[in-house]
């Protein structure tokens, strides 16, 4: 045996690999599954040309085999192997690769493979486990003889004379005292159907199969039954219930990826837990780099399942840290493109009939829908043109709690003499249909947007229109939507004076033009925060401001008339309490009361007077 030194910073290098550059012991196994996968891919490529390579000893695969009593674990493969100056080069510098280099000498050559291990830092992984690993390699080249390397890690290795008789490759690790959990044959299945499960070699633990084989991602979609696409959904998202939709993609440009994903059919119930594990999982030729990438799809798409499988990846130095590339940059945008053209073309399908799907765009809206919307808030610049078909709005046409009707639909049923988009802005549907801010748009026949999930105040901050029609609130500013035939009272003299009475309760008292029936409602500020972006700041423990609203009064409303009438007759301290209740009523059809005992003993006050009032007569 001769003695060679380590090349590289030896020492130091080689005590980062063992205990910095990978967080989990257990991808030793990965990496030299992945290593013995190479391999083999190697000898299948070069077999296609040449006919004197030495032949493989039984038929081609990974085998691992475990000694509990040795505490030894041996990883082999009937690929090409190497003699001993590659061994040497290989084994010896770390951060070389030997499959960089077939890579590079084979580019451009029909058929050539595209091989895992292209960084030259996997093999070290071995001492993060093992306190000494033998190596038994015979080169598939026909003079070449069988080598053994051997090292502790130490800065030095050792090369001479082995005993292989068969080419290809045995590693041969000598197990720690803190690593014998890995002297378990179930163990290792365990870590090979975790990280080497979709391999196309069989991979043998202890003469058991111990990988699937199959990657259904790699496959052409049309050759993939629902059957198995739902079956592969269930075992990666632990979900028992067939998904709402599965993607199927190929790209070659930008990046080369794979692609499988799906939408559940439900929320899952961690969907708003902040430290619930998401994203797809990442693979590199189909091995396992990261099982839940957040970095490949935006957080509003967290709710996305399956698997993306990119050969682009850059694992020259860390498969943990893959996420940190500029690739994935690059992947992320791509991926998310291409997920909101395959939404896009499901929501174009019909509802019903022989093509309908069996979920519907809408059932998938009501699930995720509220994501999508944040996705709108968050990235309207990068994805809106995208985003907008998409989005789906209950309305007071709306049949039902589960109508839902898009931005197309809602322009399309535009009045004549209708110039923008309507909503309104509530704590619950109910809210809002029973909104005086409603009253006349009901009349005009005007359909109005209701949005009730909190992120909405954010989501109409940058949807302000619609293939150029605005979208304006329903509850802000004045409106203008024509005059009525209804008898009014001036409120010239009646308005400064209720404004004195009320203070800084409101900013202003105006006649209104949004009210048929009722007799007065609160309107939000044209500039500012809206009374319901008040109330979701605040239930959310945010200090704030009052929001600025305007007090409207319908001038046509009898308990208005009299009112101005009162004032005009010089009775303002008979009109004044009930101007106060007014503004009162108003903040409870607007759900803003916050001071519940004052107004109840005004109530009580005016009931008093009422009463006493009565029995006089």
């Amino acid at each position: 045996m001769t003695e060679h030194g380590f090349k590289a910073e030896v020492q130091q290098l080689l005590d980062l690999m063992i205990h910095s550059v990978y967080s989990d012991r257990e991808v030793f196994l990965r990496e030299l599954i992945s290593n013995a996968a190479d391999a083999l891919d190697k000898a299948r490529f070069l077999e296609l040309t040449r006919r004197d390579l030495r032949l493989a000893g039984e038929e081609p695969g990974v085998r691992v085999v475990v000694d509990a009593v040795a505490k030894t674990i041996t990883i082999t493969d009937d690929g090409i192997g190497m003699t001993e100056a590659e061994a040497v080069e290989n084994l010896g510098t770390i951060a070389r690769s030997g499959t960089k280099a077939f890579v590079a000498a084979h580019t451009g050559s029909e058929g050539a493979p595209n091989l895992i291990g292209q960084f030259g830092l996997g093999f070290y992984a071995s001492f993060m486990v093992a306190d000494r690993v033998v190596v038994q390699t015979l080169s598939a080249e026909p003079d070449s003889t069988p080598v053994r390397w051997e090292s502790a890690g130490k800065g030095a290795f050792e090369v001479g004379p082995g005993d292989r008789a068969t080419r290809g490759t045995a590693v041969t690790l000598f197990l720690r005292e803190d690593a014998a959990e890995f002297a378990d044959a179930p163990r290792l299945r365990t870590v090979v159907r975790k990280h080497s499960n979709f391999l196309p070699w069989t991979v043998f633990v202890d003469q058991e199969k111990a990988n699937a084989g199959r990657a259904l991602w790699m496959e052409p979609a049309n050759q993939v039954s629902d059957a198995d696409a739902n079956e592969f959904y269930k075992q990666i998202s632990f979900d028992w219930s067939d998904p709402a939709l599965r993607m199927s993609f190929a790209v070659d440009s930008p990046v080369q990826v794979r692609s499988l994903l799906f939408v559940p059919a439900r929320r899952p119930y961690d969907l708003f837990h902040q430290e619930a594990v998401r994203g797809p999982r990442l693979h590199a030729r189909r091995i396992l780099i990261d099982e839940h990438a957040r970095d490949l799809l935006p957080d509003w798409l967290r709710f996305v399942r399956g698997v993306v499988d990119c050969e682009d990846l850059p694992l020259n130095v860390s498969r943990e840290m893959v996420q940190k590339a500029p690739v994935v940059r690059k992947l992320r945008d791509l991926l998310t493109k291409r997920v909101l053209k395959e939404f896009e073309k499901h929501a174009k399908l019909p509802a019903e009939g022989d093509t309908a799907p069996k979920v519907g765009w809408d059932a998938i809206w009501r699930e995720f829908g509220v994501l999508l919307k944040e996705g709108f808030w968050h990235a309207s610049t990068e994805y809106g043109d995208a985003l907008r078909p998409l989005l789906r709005f209950h309305t007071t046409t709306c049949e039902g709690a589960d109508g839902l009707r898009s931005l197309a639909d809602i322009l399309a049923a535009r009045v004549e003499g209708q110039e923008a988009i309507w909503y309104l802005t509530a704590s619950s549907r109910e809210a809002a249909l029973a909104s005086p801010h409603l009253e006349v748009f009901r009349k005009k026949g005007h359909e109005v947007i209701l949005l009730t999930d909190p992120v909405d105040e954010w989501l109409v901050q940058v949807l302000d229109s619609y293939e150029g029609v605005p979208i304006k609130s329903a509850s802000r500013g004045e409106l203008d939507l024509g005059h009525d035939d209804n008898e009014r009272v001036d409120l010239t003299a009646f308005a400064p004076w209720a404004k004195d009475i009320l203070g800084d309760a409101v900013t202003d008292v105006r006649a209104s033009s949004r009210l048929t029936d009722s007799a007065v409602v609160l309107v939000d500020a044209d500039d500012g925060m809206s009374a319901n972006m008040e109330r979701i700041l605040r239930s959310a423990n945010q200090q704030v401001g009052a929001a600025r609203r305007v007090l409207e009064l319908n001038t046509a409303h009898p308990l208005v008339r009299n009112l101005c009438g009162l004032h005009e007759a010089g009775k303002a301290d008979a009109a004044a309490p009930i101007m106060r209740m007014l503004l009162d009523e108003a903040l409870l059809l607007d759900g803003s009361v916050t001071d519940a005992p004052a107004m109840g003993r005004r109530l009580q006050d005016i009931l008093l007077t009422a009463s006493s009032s009565a029995l006089r007569s």
